[in-house]
């Protein structure tokens, strides 16, 4: 329980529990349930970052400005309280005061964006492919899923509890794959000219192991241009909500300027 306090307590953005509550906002939904999802998203979310900077994945030994668990604790430890974080995450949903059917469709679409074909999908394509064999389709599938499925998820399951139409669901889904592309080119443009006390982690690992980026493939100036496009994509998709997405599009530019 201490590790998975530290790991989940310990910084960070909290941007994707923020979407959830943002999400359901559009809707006048505001509850306690909303509460307990984005605290589920966020659990889920802390235990991929534990266990991306294992040894054995991107042996990492700085996350959000102090040591990563294993260099905190011990590696077994760090395995064991991201397993923890991840299934204290669907606790948290199934004992919610939310209806059965709203549990199960959270649950199934949480599972989903955090399985093979989300966020662990995505990874395995990171350490399995070949870094020549990489261009940018591969990378925008890639950081799709890895980067992309929890933060769509986040915003979906907001619509969700805020009991979303078929075109709003629409709407917010363009959204969140924007949104979710272009925080994961910051993240590659932070990697290149970030300061790593700021970002809090460690920089310039990409090109360290030879990773090809949006950066390395566009180039500097053409990823901060994609970025751009990607979140006037965003902010786009939002219109038919008017000034209640203020907040929403006011992410985007968060996004887009963020240091860390």
């Amino acid at each position: 329980m201490e590790a998975m306090r530290y790991a989940a307590l310990g910084g960070g953005k909290r941007l994707r529990p923020f979407l959830v509550i943002e999400a359901a906002k559009l809707f006048d939904h505001e509850d306690e349930v909303t509460g307990h999802v984005a605290a589920a998203l966020e659990c889920l979310h802390v235990y991929s970052l534990v266990h991306d900077d294992l040894p054995c994945m991107d042996d990492d030994d700085l996350r959000r400005g102090k040591p990563t668990v294993h260099k905190a604790y011990d590696e077994a430890i760090a395995v064991l309280a991201g397993d923890a974080l991840l299934t204290f995450a669907f606790e948290v949903i199934a004992t919610s005061q939310a209806s059965p059917e709203i549990k199960s469709e959270l649950i199934a679409l949480l599972a989903k964006a955090g399985g093979p074909q989300g966020m662990i999908g995505g990874q395995v394509i990171d350490i399995t492919v070949a870094e020549n064999e990489r261009d940018e389709t591969l990378i925008t599938e890639l950081q799709a899923l890895k980067t992309g499925a929890l933060i769509e998820y986040a915003v979906m399951a907001g619509a969700i509890l805020g009991r979303a139409k078929a075109d709003q669901i629409a709407a917010l889904q363009t959204y969140a794959k924007n949104l979710g592309l272009a925080f994961q080119i910051q993240d590659d443009i932070l990697d290149v000219t970030g300061d790593a006390a700021i970002v809090g982690k460690a920089v310039g690992k990409d090109e360290n192991l030879g990773k090809a980026t949006f950066v390395s493939i566009l180039g500097l100036e053409g990823a901060q241009e994609k970025a751009r496009d990607l979140g006037a994509a965003a902010k786009s998709a939002l219109a038919p909500f008017g000034e209640s997405a203020d907040t929403l599009c006011d992410v985007v530019d968060f996004v887009l300027e963020r240091s860390h």
